[in-house]
C-alpha cells in the first residue's frame, strides 16, 4: 500500500483542526444563547440577586455607577453571567477580559480610559492579574484616575490621567489569591454556591425549551441530579443527552433516554466522571487514604494541580468524598462506600 503523500496528511490534519474549532465555536455559542438575560430569568441564589437587584435600582435612580462588585465560586455557576446581566439592566455597555490576557499595565490603562460613563469592565480570573497590572486599578477603582509613568530613567514623570466612572466587576474562582489592596476596594462581594436539585431542574427545563428538545419532569430531574451542581454542566449534559436522543430517535428525553445516555458518558449517580473517580481512587489506593498534597495528588492522576483546585475539588469537597487538612487531603468514608471499598483493617 503507498503512502499518503505528506501534503494529503496535512491537508487532513488542517481539516480535523478546523472541525474541531468549529465544534468549539459551537459549543460556545450555544452556551451563549442558554445564559440567562436579566435577573428574573437567573434561577437560583436568591439571595444574591436581591441585593444586587436592590443595588442596581438603587444606581439607576441616583444616575450613578454602581459599585465595584466581586464575584467568587467555582467554575460555571454564573459569574460571567451576573456580569452580562449587570450591564444590561443598567443600560450601559460592557467590556470584557480576563486576568492572563492582560499582560502589560499599559493594555489596563488604555481599555479603562476607554470606557464610557456608567460601564461595565468585567476581569474574568482576576486573581491572575500580574501584580504592575493591578496597581494600574488601584487608583481607577477609588478615584478615577490614572497614574502614567511617562518616560525612563531620571526623567520619567507620572502624569494623572482622569477616566469616567465606571463600574469594575470581577470574576475569581480563588478569591483567597487576591490581594488585600484589590479585594477591598471592591464595595459588594459575592460567593456563588452550587445549585440543589429542584434550581437544576429548572435551569435544565429552560434550557430545554430554548435548545427545543421535549424533555418530561423524569428526564429533568435525572440530568440535573448527576449535573454536580453546575448550571454549566447540566446545559452540556443536556446537549449530550440531545444528540443521544436524536440518533436513537428518542422524541423525549425520558428518565431511560437519560440513563442511557448518561451510562454512555460514563456519569455516575453523583454526577462523577472518570477523572472525579481517578482522584478518588488514587487517593485510596496510592496514598492509604491520605493525607496527600494536592501536588503530588496531580502527578498521580495526570493532571494539572490548579485544575485540579478549581475545577474538581470543590464539588467533591462540598459533597463531603474529601477533606482538605493540613496535611493534605483525605479520602472520606463516603468516597470508600461509592467506590465500595473499605478501610484497610477494617472488617468485611
Amino acid at each position: 500500500m503507498k503512502a499518503k503523500p505528506a501534503t494529503a496528511d496535512g491537508a487532513e490534519a488542517g481539516a480535523r483542526a478546523l472541525a474541531a474549532a468549529a465544534a468549539t465555536e459551537e459549543e460556545r455559542v450555544l452556551d451563549l444563547s442558554l445564559r440567562p438575560r436579566s435577573l428574573g430569568e437567573f434561577v437560583g441564589q436568591e439571595r444574591i440577586k436581591k441585593i444586587l437587584g436592590m443595588s442596581i435600582e438603587a444606581a439607576r435612580q441616583r444616575s450613578e455607577p454602581l459599585d465595584h462588585v466581586l464575584f467568587s465560586g467555582p467554575p460555571g455557576l454564573g459569574k460571567t453571567s451576573l456580569a452580562h446581566i449587570i450591564a444590561r439592566e443598567l443600560g450601559v455597555n460592557l467590556r470584557s477580559t480576563s486576568g492572563p490576557a492582560i499582560e502589560r499595565a499599559g493594555d489596563l490603562a488604555a481599555i479603562v480610559a476607554d470606557l464610557e460613563r456608567g460601564d461595565v469592565f468585567f476581569i474574568d480570573e482576576i486573581h491572575r492579574l500580574a501584580r504592575p497590572v493591578e496597581e494600574i486599578l488601584y487608583p481607577a477603582m477609588e478615584d478615577y484616575e490614572l497614574n502614567i509613568v511617562v518616560g525612563k530613567g531620571a526623567g520619567a514623570r507620572s502624569m494623572k490621567l482622569a477616566v469616567k466612572p465606571f463600574t469594575l466587576v470581577g470574576a475569581t474562582t480563588r478569591s483567597g489569591l487576591l490581594s488585600s489592596p484589590l479585594r477591598d476596594r471592591f464595595g459588594q462581594h459575592f460567593h456563588l454556591d452550587f445549585y440543589d436539585q429542584p434550581e437544576l431542574t429548572e435551569i435544565v427545563r429552560r434550557s430545554a425549551r430554548l435548545l427545543e428538545v421535549k424533555t418530561d419532569d423524569g428526564g429533568a430531574v435525572e440530568i440535573a441530579s448527576r449535573s454536580r451542581g453546575t448550571p454549566r454542566v447540566a446545559n452540556r449534559i443536556l446537549r449530550r443527552v440531545r444528540d443521544f436522543a436524536q440518533v436513537n430517535q428518542a422524541p423525549i428525553v425520558t428518565q431511560q433516554v437519560a440513563l442511557g445516555a448518561l451510562e454512555l458518558l460514563d456519569i455516575d449517580k453523583c454526577g462523577f466522571d472518570k477523572m472525579d473517580r481517578d482522584i478518588l481512587t488514587a487517593i485510596i489506593d496510592k496514598f492509604d487514604g491520605g493525607p496527600v498534597g494536592v501536588e503530588s495528588l496531580a502527578a498521580a492522576i495526570g493532571e494539572e494541580s490548579d485544575t485540579l483546585e478549581e475545577v474538581y475539588e470543590p464539588y467533591l469537597l462540598q459533597e463531603g468524598f474529601i477533606a482538605r487538612t493540613s496535611r493534605g487531603r483525605v479520602a472520606t468514608q463516603r468516597a470508600y462506600s461509592h467506590l465500595g471499598r473499605t478501610r484497610r483493617g477494617t472488617l468485611l
